[in-house]
């Protein structure tokens, strides 16, 4: 008994049947891998669009820009892409006014503070502006490095979204949330830093679409951790020009 046993387990499997079987457990990586590549198809494709759409309008920005919870300066400005599709800004606040009978000494004290706050909020938005929004070659880039992972959005019907690491820099992680059915970015999530991953940058942006219109940055916060340093814009009245 036991040495027919034997033989039978020890017949070989047809190779048709072994490649069958392989294929079968390596259809849903590929399935996955497939449908990866088909969403960051769609989202560049609507990406680019979307760029070209939004340089017909102009919309006021406002930016609050708050240290340790106190605000410390607030702008606004007329915004438009320019042809490099860059945003330009043109300043809609009046010239500061001269403050009067105030001591040298502290004079020169408020502006150094002023100054040193000034340059990292500079720093944070230049950084920022390299994430927001997304480019599409970098997204292409970290898909083809395997640096893309998708899933459900957790509770919400009808988005998913895509986490994408060392986006920009190493160590950095970027979430967007994707309304499948219009291909439009509702959300998107970044950690990063400036110089040094000790000196980290939290950011969080949602984005609407001017009725009838493209898809927009409509609010965003950056959080400089280290200096407790906040900025807040907020995106409003577009216009077609």
């Amino acid at each position: 008994m036991t040495n027919r046993s034997s033989r039978i387990f020890q017949i070989a499997l047809p190779a048709s049947f072994v490649l069958a079987l392989g294929a079968g457990f390596a259809t849903p990586a590929a399935a996955q891998n497939q449908e990866m590549q088909e969403r960051v198809a769609e989202i560049k494709q609507a990406m680019a669009q979307n760029k070209q759409a939004l340089a017909q309008f102009t919309w006021v920005e406002q930016v609050t820009i708050s240290l340790k919870g106190e605000q410390k300066k607030q702008e606004h400005f007329q915004v438009r892409l320019g042809p490099d599709g860059k945003p330009q800004k043109t300043s809609l606040d009046p010239p500061p006014a001269e403050p009067e009978h105030e001591g040298r000494l502290k004079k020169h004290i408020v502006e150094k503070k002023t100054e040193e706050y000034k340059d990292y909020a500079d720093q944070i938005k230049a950084l920022i502006q390299q994430y927001v929004p997304p480019e599409k070659d970098l997204i292409e880039k970290a898909r083809q490095n395997g640096n893309i992972m998708m899933g459900p959005q957790a509770g919400t019907a009808g988005e998913y979204k895509l986490v994408l690491s060392n986006y920009l820099k190493q160590g950095d992680n970027m979430t967007l949330v994707i309304d499948r059915a219009q291909k439009d970015i509702v959300s998107l999530s970044i950690a990063t830093y400036l110089n040094d991953p000790s000196d980290a940058v939290k950011v969080d942006v949602q984005f609407n679409r001017v009725p009838g219109g493209p898809n927009h940055v409509s609010g965003e916060t950056i959080n400089g951790v280290s200096k407790q340093l906040t900025i807040a814009i907020q995106n409003s009245n577009y216009q077609h020009l």
